[in-house]
């Protein structure tokens, strides 16, 4: 994707280039010594190599291709600091006093991380603080480096229209699918899972795995819920199409005799 050059000021070519913000910040939270982020200059995407993982060939010629920048991560001292300044604005003393304590010694990240788990609310609040500090550093680095943020382009795919096809629904009907989304997603919520367990319940566990795991194990892991992820969005996307269009009288059979079959392979 072609970049823009301004001059800045001071004389400074400033080069345009789309940020995915989710990324960067990850990129600028994780200080772990094996992982290396880069900055490709002209997509404005967040490469991220893995010691052990990826090929050391393939990270040494990253590091000297001139399209990538490297990412200078945010230290754990200024993370940590973090933690220290926002501990002072916890409302709920009892709370204060216990992310006090969790932030003392070795391990205070998952300690702190573990305290707020249980005080939904306040781990909001934590994490748009935290947003806000890492938003101020990547703004920062950006600067420094000559570089503006601009918006990312917005991808939509195209669905083709079938010609014995019922006219599109009205654009009104979209906050009614979202809503039919939401509604689903609470029923997941309250319908109980294999085992008697609940979703919510299982996404506890799994958070609690995931802070067992080594770097190796949570970028096999990540990978696996990205794809996840994508292949429910892509569930998602068809099945709001196939409620807006509505099957055709020789496709309705075969399309959901399709559908079922695949829900009961997921299931098994």
């Amino acid at each position: 994707m072609p970049t823009t050059e301004n001059a800045s000021a001071g004389g400074t070519a400033v080069r345009d280039i789309p940020i995915d913000w989710e990324a960067l910040e990850d990129a600028f939270e994780n200080n772990a010594p094996e992982v290396h982020s880069y900055l490709h200059l002209g997509t404005g995407d967040v490469l991220r190599v893995v010691d052990g993982v990826a090929d050391p060939q393939m990270h040494a010629r990253i590091a000297a291709d001139a399209n990538y920048l490297r990412i200078d991560p945010v230290s754990s001292r200024e993370q940590y600091r973090w933690m220290e300044r926002y501990i002072p604005m916890v409302e709920d003393m009892e709370l204060q006093a216990k992310l006090s304590q969790a932030i003392d010694g070795k391990g205070a990240f998952r300690r702190f991380k573990d305290v707020l788990m249980s005080y939904g609310p306040e781990r909001e609040r934590w994490f748009a603080f935290r947003s806000e500090r890492l938003r101020i550093f990547m703004e920062a680095w950006l600067s420094a480096h000559a570089l503006n943020p601009v918006p990312r382009p917005l991808w939509v795919p195209e669905v083709p229209a079938r010609p014995d096809a019922a006219p599109a629904a009205p654009a009104v009907e979209a906050p009614v699918l979202r809503e039919r989304e939401r509604e689903r997603e609470r029923e997941e919520v309250r319908e109980p899972r294999r085992g008697g367990k609940s979703v919510e319940s299982l996404r506890k566990n799994l958070r609690d795995i995931a802070e067992a795991l080594g770097p190796r194990d949570l970028d096999t892991l990540t990978a696996f819920a990205e794809f996840l992820k994508a292949r429910r969005a892509a569930r998602s996307f068809a099945h709001h199409y196939q409620e807006a269009q509505g099957p055709s009288d020789e496709e309705s059979g075969p399309a959901s005799q399709e559908i079922a079959s695949e829900s009961r392979s997921d299931t098994a």
